[in-house]
């Protein structure tokens, strides 16, 4: 490739693009621009052709036009190795443009903005940049396009060493970055002009509207789009090797790019054990904490006081919290650091420390400690994803509302308020527990857990087993699915248990029913299943 003597520069992101500009100049590199990047460059005094100079006429339609001339997209186009190519742009007095320097405006920023109006989002549909950066990419072989400002000091330095030239390599691998860009531009328009249209019947299609809105949440071509953040030491064994990446673009306040505080290298089951404990803590409005091992929560309570919650989900499986992973949904206070410094922990997660927390914890120097600051509490996953053997499972994520209006007390006795509130929330910890799973809960923490069992009734026993009889007495009872057989009510019953909670539709729920009834015991039967394989 010739040296670079003509560049065209217009970019939304303006991190370094004055520096890059000044070093492109003193090498003699032309420069043409539009709006508040002309602006911005004339200002530190850097000599910029304005496009309106070059293509002979003006910016129009409140800037929605700008670049879409031929003086432009054919200085970008030609190829160079055609005779006929320079021939016509010759006679068109168009001169080449050799780089093109764009990246696009911020439509993601703006549609994440609370209020953001429909018209705003619009507006910031690029319409010029794409057609340009596609176009140079198109003519990689003459044209390097530039969308990526972290890669100007490199092309800068690549520009010294080859004398203004840049490399044919170089310039794939920008191409490359160029069409990921426009495809993950493009796919986030998509997802925001689809959200509209979800559930609709607007004529956009003879789908019916449950037809469309599954046309929205699985398209017929899936699209996903990851950058690697971190090699990581190993995966679920030493001998596999892992890494972590981050959806692109990045989601601000994720698991995936939240900061490590301190602690040693995170490692791929810690990153699962992590994704499992805050996903359950933020399954709860009230201070929360959740003491994960092996992708299983082994203790899960709520409290006013942040400390009294961690104590008492502890107090579910002291044995198994050692080497665990805890999430709290709430800032760590000084109080709950001082709690959970004798115990050995892997990974802590949170949304925020205070400054004398975080000093308690760091004297952990086996701890790992992850802040989350910046997420709300709203579930925001709308897809669950699962890689199985040449292919991906697709479903929508469980976020049963949990609504007690919608449930069925399906005995005589009804449950107190008391029983209420340990139904409900045992119900939405059985949800993050592997099926078959049974979840023991009094006074609004777990006392005992039977997770990942073959059977149902093996689950209730460990459930039974963990919380020892002077803790079951008077405990709620969740489900994740129907009791085939009324045996591990059975089991719960004669334990002491004095509500359940469970999807029913057992073709033995009758059975079951008169179990509980014999006991005293009340039953809510919710109609949804919690699954988690």
């Amino acid at each position: 490739m010739p040296k670079i003597k003509r560049a065209i520069i217009s970019v939304s992101d303006k991190k370094d693009i004055v520096w890059f500009a000044k070093e492109l100049s003193l090498r003699g590199v032309e420069i043409i621009s539009t709006g508040g990047t002309y602006k911005l460059l004339g200002q530190e005094g850097i000599k910029v052709i304005p496009v309106v100079e070059v293509t002979s006429f003006p910016e129009m339609l409140d800037g929605r036009v700008k670049t879409l001339h031929p003086k432009i997209h054919g200085g970008i186009l030609a190829d160079r190795n055609k005779s006929e190519h320079l021939r016509q742009l010759d006679y068109q007095k168009i001169q080449p443009i050799d780089m093109v320097v764009v990246n696009l405006y911020p439509f993601k920023e703006t549609v994440s903005k609370p209020g953001v109006t429909r018209s705003e989002a619009i507006e910031q549909i690029d319409i010029g940049g794409p057609a340009m950066v596609r176009a140079a990419a198109k003519n990689h072989e003459h044209v390097a396009v530039v969308v990526n400002p972290q890669r100007y000091p490199e092309i800068i330095r690549e520009m010294k060493e080859r004398g203004g030239e840049i490399s044919i390599e170089t310039r794939r691998l920008l191409a490359v970055e160029a069409f990921r860009h426009t495809a993950e531009y493009d796919r986030m328009i998509w997802e925001y002009l689809s959200s509209e249209v979800s559930g609709s019947d607007a004529g956009v299609s003879e789908s019916s509207p449950g037809e469309l809105e599954e046309d929205v949440l699985f398209p017929s071509r899936l699209e996903l789009t990851y950058d690697r953040k971190a090699i990581l030491r190993y995966g679920e064994n030493p001998h596999q090797s892992a890494a972590l990446y981050s959806e692109r673009p990045p989601i601000s306040a994720s698991l995936a790019t939240a900061p490590q505080l301190a602690g040693p290298q995170i490692s791929f089951n810690n990153l699962l054990d992590a994704d499992a404990a805050w996903k359950c803590a933020l399954e709860f409005s009230e201070p929360a904490c959740v003491i994960v091992k092996h992708n299983n929560p082994c203790g899960v309570a709520v409290h006013q006081d942040l400390s009294q919650a961690y104590r008492r989900a502890y107090e579910c499986d002291p044995v198994s919290a050692y080497g665990s992973v805890i999430a709290l949904n709430r800032k760590v206070t000084e109080a709950c650091a001082s709690a959970m410094k004798d115990l050995f922990i892997e990974v802590l997660v949170a949304p925020g420390y205070d400054d004398d927390a975080l000093e308690i914890l760091k004297e952990k120097r086996d701890l790992r400690i992850i802040s989350l600051e910046g997420w709300g509490y709203e579930k925001c996953e709308m897809r669950d994803f699962r890689k199985i053997d040449g292919g991906l499972l697709v479903q929508d994520a469980d976020r049963d509302e949990c609504d007690r209006e919608k449930m069925k007390v399906v005995t005589t006795r009804e449950p107190d308020d008391r029983e209420w509130r340990d139904l409900l929330f045992a119900w939405r910890v059985c949800k993050h527990v592997k099926s078959n799973a049974i979840v023991l809960a009094r006074n609004l923490a777990t006392v005992g857990i039977g997770a990942g069992q073959m059977s149902r009734v093996d689950a209730a026993a460990i459930a039974v087993e963990k919380a020892g009889s002077d803790r079951v007495s008077g405990c709620a009872v969740a489900s994740d699915a129907f009791f085939p057989f009324p045996d591990a009510v059975q089991k719960v019953a004669e334990a002491g248990a004095v509500a359940i909670i469970q999807p029913g539709g057992s073709i033995r729920d009758k059975e079951i029913i008169e179990i509980c009834n014999r006991y005293q015991i009340a039953m809510v039967f919710t109609g949804i299943r919690h699954f988690r394989h």
